[in-house]
Formats: structure tokens, sequence, C-alpha cells
């Protein structure tokens, strides 16, 4: 029986490899993502920018701060969570990744969900909402919510890159976080 890190493992590599679209050309480093295996959340971005493109680790720039300081705010950590995006290699000058991009990058994401199994699964964003619930969805109408899809169970959130450009929303995600910290409380109790 393979385990958890041998599976990871070969998936980042064929990320590593992976030329089924553009991206790669103008990129300086995937990002597959991290965190722990065993997650009980995964978060999921757009994908990478600049900073991250740079290091090849997910939210490692401003908003990586922020959602550092959000875990923080509900007693979790990096370490405790698993973070990624829908597309590994970053668009170029940010932009939201092309259909034909995400549809190239949906299987490594599948495969580390697959992997992971984790108990709840946060959208950052509309481009995770879209791609993993439904497209025709909008973060501004079900974020902090609680949304069941093929047996996973998702709370879209808005991306932290948001409550930068738009100082309200950072109360908003603070409360949403602390929507998801009663969840996954509420699930404990469960077990």
């Amino acid at each position: 029986m393979t385990d958890k890190k041998t599976l990871f493992e070969e998936i980042t590599r064929e990320i590593e490899g992976c030329r089924k679209c553009p991206l790669y050309e103008t990129r300086h480093h995937p990002v597959p993502g991290e965190g722990s295996l065993n997650a009980e959340v995964m978060f999921v971005g757009e994908g990478p920018g600049r900073q991250e493109d740079l290091t090849g680790r997910p939210f490692v720039g401003a908003a990586g701060r922020l959602l550092d300081f959000l875990l923080k705010g509900i007693n979790l950590s990096r370490k405790d969570v698993f973070i990624g995006n829908v597309v590994k290699c970053r668009p170029p000058n940010n932009r939201t990744p092309f259909t034909t991009e995400v549809e190239a990058c949906k299987p490594y994401l599948y495969a580390q969900i697959a992997i992971i199994q984790p108990k709840v699964i946060c959208t950052l964003g509309n481009t995770p909402l879209n791609t993993l619930i439904s497209p025709r969805l909008t973060i501004g109408k079900v974020h902090g919510t609680v949304l069941e899809k093929d047996g996973f169970t998702f709370m879209p959130l808005y991306h932290p890159a948001a409550a930068l450009y738009h100082n309200a929303l950072k109360k908003t995600l603070i409360e949403d976080f602390n929507k998801l910290k009663e969840l996954l409380e509420k699930m404990k109790e469960k077990n």
C-alpha cells in the first residue's frame, strides 16, 4: 500500500514537470501546495502570486501573512492545515486563470484532495468556489456558509488579498474564520 507522502510526492513531481498549459513557460517555480497531509482543513486559493512564484510556496506574501493571522485567531497554524491553489503556476500579471488552465490543473487538485481527505475545504475567492462547487455561485453571496458536494464539506471564504484591497472585508473574514472554528468543533463533537 502506498502511503500519503509517497502519493503526494508523485503528484508534486508531475506538477513540476507539467506542460499541459502555457503557464509553465513564464513561471519561475510551480507551487504544488504545502502543509499537513492529514489536515482537517484544506485552503484552496486561485493561483500563485509573484512571491509564491519566486519561492515555490503558497501564500507567502501579504495575503499569506493575513492568512497566518486568521489561522492563529482560531488556534491553527500552517502546520495544521494544507494550503494550495487551483492552478499551480502563476498566471502572468496575476490575472484570473483561463478556463483551459484551470482544466489542465484540476486533476492535480482533485488528487491532492483525495490524498488529504480534509474534513473541510475552504475555497478562497471565486475561482476555487467556481471550480470545486459551482460556476453559478459568487463568494459575496455564499461566504461563511457550509456547502456539501461530492461527500465533502466546503466553507467558501473571501480571499485574504481581497481584505488587503478592501479593509472592510477583514472583519468579515475574521467572522467567517470564527464560523470555521465552530464548524470544526461541531464535527469533533459528532465523532
